[in-house]
């Protein structure tokens, strides 16, 4: 068959490919994985040769290894980690040292392989690649225990494969600046002062990367919101940690992991940012290794001769055992049920590119011969074959045994339905972000944006610039893939018209930003939060960012006495819960004992997972005193209440002066939560009035009081 050589159509070859593979596949019912390392080696030059494996193939190909390493670090539980080092470096030895000592000790015995050959034959098969992985975010189960261990092992047996390769290419070659500076003396001092300087350079990249690189993204990410520059950045900061570890004498794709894991952070999983990386990520690179691992692959050498079949039977088999080993001895280890064992075996028994890479090396010191060579090619198609099937396996049964549990446990009857009221643009972009945060990604449901200009003459410039912010809005949730419904609505009373889209959206919430115009009104409230809270029962988050929201380091709260007594007690922690588990940051908890042992019980039940701390604040005066401990990169959630509600207090009425006077540039969040009863503005008599003035006259006389 004709080879194509046009760079235009062998990309449009590659695009049908990534287009048609998972099509072809769902239609076999198999995994679209091993639809791409098919077609790959179906077009290769060991297929019908209708591609060449030519630059582009190399390079598309280790972006797409980087991008797979890269998303692991970045989508991992940090939390999990910290939990559970013990279980990541037990699994993690596991899996690096049995299938070693096997591949090892049978290599020698079987094969009658070398020292040397059987060793780097045993890094190869200690080592594995996540090809998998993919399957793991279709499924939703990035932040699975056993996904989150299989992600950890496998980057620790891949540093020690690699570390011992280097000293495998350390002592046969003399080639290198380490080698040279090191060739006067005698055998051991050079492999001391080899392996202090290796240390070295790996302790400088570790600092300096867990020391810059967060400084470098939080400064980045303050000052430019622009999406394609703050991808930009993201994607810079990955390739100069693989390119440093690969100066340092490691593969590239252990610094595309680690600055995965130091970005972790900062790139929440629902933002818009993520969004674009795993996109690009699953729509071309990742497909383009793929297809270029399969193109490595020859089957007519399997047809030759024994020699070959037997290696490759040989490696398959033993690599491939020792991977199961290590991964269901871990589990009784860890007490885990099996079908998280499968998961860790599906995900760590893959090899692919970092394989092709060890074994050139072996080559290169001439310590491989054609039939290993050929034997770690036909190697990986197997490997990869067994993974994707196992992996894909394991996350349908995770998923079913989860469904079942929380229908079981948990009936759906999640009422929520939040409602963005956004009037300012510097403000509103943070609005969505914070409602992507905090919103049950589970129920799937859209946001509600709205925008209520008053009914005067201006109202149709007013209500243009609304659309347009809208239109911004709604563009930005849909970066996110989350629905979002949008009003612009007149009104001569901006409060009703709150409340009347309120009710005819059937939401359940709002989130809205605090004014920041103080030129059209002095007071705190602004114009109409006072009356839009007192006239709705439901809960009204109030919010006001000085920087972006995935820099919050943590998250400091402060709950009112008999908080927990409000009907709307249990939203807004869920809230706070979800925005902490996402962010990733500590969330501390002010308030009496009884109100804070009940928050502790709460998250022990439904986020075990998160950094927590309480304090006790045994009264709402020393709320002040708060201020010292609020940095410019901490949250402050002030949970107030409506007049006459069980956690009311006199004190709550200082609350703005305390605020303008203390937490002056800082991130704040008011939270009014949900209470009982129906909406205020259906009902009223002489005894409960749907209006509240701001301050009665004997407020203003306490207020001087306390200031005397």
């Amino acid at each position: 068959m004709h080879q194509i050589t046009d760079p235009t159509l062998t990309f449009f070859v590659v695009l049908l490919i990534i287009l048609m593979a998972p099509i072809v596949m769902s239609k076999l019912r198999i995994p679209h994985i091993i639809g791409m390392v098919l077609a790959g080696m179906a077009v290769g030059p060991y297929g019908l040769g209708v591609l060449e494996r030519d630059a582009s193939f190399g390079i598309f190909g280790q972006v797409g290894l980087y991008y797979i390493m890269f998303l692991a670090g970045l989508e991992m539980d940090m939390e999990s980690v910290k939990r559970s080092k013990r279980n990541f470096l037990v699994f993690g030895l596991l899996t690096c040292l049995l299938p070693l000592a096997l591949t090892y000790v049978v290599a020698r015995l079987s094969l009658g392989y070398s020292h040397a050959t059987s060793f780097l034959l045993g890094c190869i098969m200690a080592s594995n690649t996540l090809i998998a992985y993919p399957i793991i975010g279709r499924y939703g189960l990035q932040k699975h225990p056993s996904v989150a261990l299989s992600v950890g092992s496998s980057m620790i047996s891949l540093f020690l494969a690699l570390v011992m390769l280097a000293a495998l290419t350390a002592r046969y070659t003399s080639d290198s600046p380490e080698s040279s500076f090191l060739s006067g003396l005698s055998q051991p001092v050079s492999q001391v002062l080899f392996w202090l300087l290796f240390l070295l350079k790996l302790a400088a990249f570790l600092a300096g990367s867990v020391f810059l690189i967060p400084r470098l993204t939080r400064y980045f990410l303050r000052r430019y919101s622009d999406a394609v520059m703050q991808y930009i950045f993201v994607m810079s900061v990955m390739f100069l940690s693989a390119a440093l570890t690969t100066a340092i004498g490691l593969e590239g794709i252990v610094g595309a992991f680690i600055s995965g894991l130091i970005l972790n952070r900062y790139i929440p999983k629902v933002s818009p940012l993520m969004n674009r990386i795993e996109f690009i990520g699953n729509a071309l690179f990742i497909p383009y290794f793929l297809i270029g691992v399969g193109m490595l692959i020859n089957v007519r050498t399997v047809l030759e001769g024994d020699g070959v079949l037997w290696v490759v039977l040989f490696i398959a088999f033993i690599g491939t055992f020792g991977k199961a080993l290590a991964a269901y001895a871990s589990s009784l280890i860890f007490r885990l049920p099996q079908r998280d064992g499968n998961m860790m075996f599906g995900l760590t028994s893959a090899h692919a590119a970092g394989a092709i890479a060890m074994v050139m090396v072996g080559l290169r010191l001439d310590i491989v011969n054609d039939d290993m060579l050929n034997g770690v090619v036909m190697m990986i198609l197997v490997t990869c074959v067994i993974s994707t099937l196992v992996t894909e396996w394991s996350a349908q049964s995770i998923i079913l045994h989860e469904k079942s549990h929380l229908l079981a446990e948990k009936p759906d009857a999640d009422d929520e339905k939040i409602l963005l009221c956004v009037k300012y643009p510097e403000i509103a972009p943070q609005l969505v972000s914070l409602s992507l945060l905090m919103r049950n990604q589970r129920l799937n449901r859209g946001l509600v944006a709205l925008n209520v200009v008053y009914d005067d003459e201006q109202a149709p410039a007013l209500r243009e610039q609304g659309l347009r912010l809208l239109e911004t809005l709604q563009q930005q949730a849909s970066a996110s893939e989350v629905g979002m419904q949008t009003q612009v609505r007149l009104a001569s009373n901006i409060a009703n018209g709150i409340k009347h889209a309120f009710r005819e959206f059937a939401c359940s919430e709002i989130v809205m930003g605090m004014h920041v115009h103080t030129e059209v009104t002095p007071k705190f409230w602004g114009e109409f939060i006072q009356s839009l809270y007192n006239g709705l029962n439901r809960q009204i988050m109030l919010i006001r960012f000085v920087q972006p929201l995935n820099t919050i380091r943590r998250i400091e709260v402060a709950v009112p006495s008999r908080a927990e007594f409000e009907p709307g007690f249990r939203r807004w922690l869920e809230r706070l819960c979800r925005i902490a588990g996402v962010l990733e940051c500590l969330i501390e908890f002010h308030g009496r004992g009884e109100s804070l042992t009940l928050i502790g019980e709460y998250i022990k039940a439904n986020h075990k997972g998160m950094r927590t701390k309480y304090t006790v604040m045994d009264h709402w005066n020393e709320l002040p005193n708060l201020a010292a401990n609020i940095a410019k990169d901490h949250l402050f959630v002030v949970v107030t209440a409506r007049k006459g509600t069980i956690s009311y207090k006199n004190a709550l009425e200082r609350l703005p002066d305390e605020l303008q006077q203390h937490f002056s540039g800082k991130n704040l969040m008011i939270v009014f939560p949900d209470q009982y009863g129906s909406q205020k503005e259906d009902r009223m008599s002489f005894t409960e009035a749907q209006h509240h003035e701001e301050s009665s006259i004997y407020d203003t006389i306490l207020r001087l009081i306390h200031k005397k």
